[in-house]
């Protein structure tokens, strides 16, 4: 089971930023920070997410084909989430839509260039 995953950041304030808005639409604050990490997520809860300058002290840089999925409730708050991350840096990589199956999921990326997902599975009968 994933306890946590972390991206890299080198902007430790935009990113931030950014993660306070995603993380408050879904009910998780901050729980662990210090200068080099900042984690959100609810103790005790699903897995978590942190950001980080690079230990070996490179610039951060994105994992081709890497990606995290944030589910949401329903399809309105993948909605949100999508407004949430453009609105606070983030860049478009599909809008919210049906992908078949009852998949719902709006794609984009943080500030760094990281890919997130917002998603919901709908399944007839559920």
């Amino acid at each position: 089971m994933i306890g946590y995953v972390t991206l890299g950041t080198n902007d430790r304030d935009k990113g931030a930023k950014f993660y306070d808005a995603i993380c408050g639409e879904l009910g998780a604050g901050r729980m662990m920070e210090n200068e080099q990490f900042i984690a959100w997520g609810i103790p005790g809860g699903g897995a978590g997410i942190g950001l980080t300058a690079p230990f070996d002290g490179n610039p951060a840089t994105v994992g081709n084909g890497v990606m995290v999925a944030l589910e949401a409730k329903d399809q309105a708050q993948v909605r949100r989430l999508y407004d949430i991350a453009l609105a606070n840096g983030g860049t478009d990589e599909g809008a919210p839509g049906d992908r078949g199956g009852g998949f719902y999921a709006g794609y984009f990326r943080d500030p760094d260039g990281n890919k997130l997902n917002a998603f919901v599975i709908d399944l007839p009968g559920q």
